[in-house]
């Protein structure tokens, strides 16, 4: 019994903290399309709502990859029809973290991003280079194996914040506090 307590509070504590992020400003970050144009966060976003699905390792990397065909399908891509001009109005960016040793690969993956992504999706990722200590304690991510996911408001205060691989009810969850 007093396992399952500790590992209910180990559990409870963990989400807590990740979950502390909500209601902060996401910090400055400065990354870059395949193109080799730089793009600053959050000022970038600026009077929108903004999805940010941060990885910053290569087990991370394949799960963020698992958001780009539903976030594209409910938030990007353009719909004609009767729905024609139902879209929602948000930024959204997915950002391959590259850091100490593996900063020097950046310009490899913009290349295979390139070859390898579907064309439509390239100008919603964003490759940052740097240092991540700033951004591990500013937004709680611990854990290297797994992405992050924040939803900016219009002024780049972090509203709701989620992580791990796709799944419907977190794109439900991230559509909620988009129409907030």
């Amino acid at each position: 019994m007093q396992k399952i307590l500790f590992l209910l509070f180990w559990l409870a504590g963990a989400s807590l903290s990740f979950g502390q992020a909500v209601g902060k400003m996401f910090p400055a970050m400065e990354a870059e399309t395949v193109e080799d144009k730089k793009v600053k966060l959050p000022e970038a976003t600026i009077g929108k709502y903004t999805l940010l699905g941060l990885a910053y390792s290569k087990k991370s990397e394949d799960e963020l990859n698992s958001w780009f065909s539903p976030v594209f399908a409910k938030f990007i891509q353009k719909t004609g029809g009767l729905m024609a001009g139902m879209g929602y109005d948000v930024n959204v960016y997915f950002v391959p973290m590259f850091t100490g040793v593996n900063a020097a690969a950046t310009g490899t993956a913009k290349r295979k991003a390139m070859k390898n992504v579907d064309p439509q999706l390239l100008p919603y990722i964003l490759f940052y280079k740097g240092e991540l200590k700033t951004y591990k304690e500013a937004l709680d991510f611990e854990k290297k194996d797994i992405p992050y996911f924040f939803v900016l408001d219009k002024d780049g205060k972090i509203v709701y914040a989620t992580s791990g691989k796709f799944t419907e009810d977190k794109l439900d969850e991230i559509e909620g506090a988009i129409e907030e």
